[in-house]
């Protein structure tokens, strides 16, 4: 697996204005709080993850960070979300929803600005009876 390079970014500065150290996050922590964040959004049946994630959550581990991929460039971080929507939702009003609440939980709780949220609509689940 390729080493993701993820700058670290200093947090608050005390009152003395003297600095604390760095702030590192690892990939996977920003991948879970991407998928959390595109699961919360009505509308999203379940984020696509890939041969490896389905085979661990046969095995009952719950996989937070799949269908979501970033990397990070001179421009900044870019994420793309493989999501499957609910039939009846407007795909394009449930894109919309998923890169804004993602760019606002990411800064909320990173502090971190994101380039480019990309959605990718890999399918549409219907209601089975």
């Amino acid at each position: 697996m390729a080493e993701k390079d993820m700058p670290s970014f200093v947090g608050m500065t005390p009152s003395k204005e003297e600095e604390l150290g760095r702030v590192r996050l690892a990939p996977e922590v920003l991948e879970v709080i991407i998928g959390i964040a595109t699961n919360e959004v009505k509308g999203v049946a379940y984020t696509r993850g890939n041969f490896a994630t389905g085979v661990a959550e046969k095995l009952g581990r719950t996989q937070y960070g799949k269908g979501v991929k970033t990397s990070w460039s001179e421009n900044g971080l870019t994420i793309d979300i493989y999501c499957v929507v609910q039939y009846g939702f407007l795909v394009r009003e449930i894109a919309y929803e998923i890169q804004k609440q993602v760019r606002n939980t990411i800064y909320n709780m990173t502090s971190l600005k994101t380039n480019e949220i990309n959605i990718h609509i890999t399918g549409i689940e219907t209601e089975t009876e």
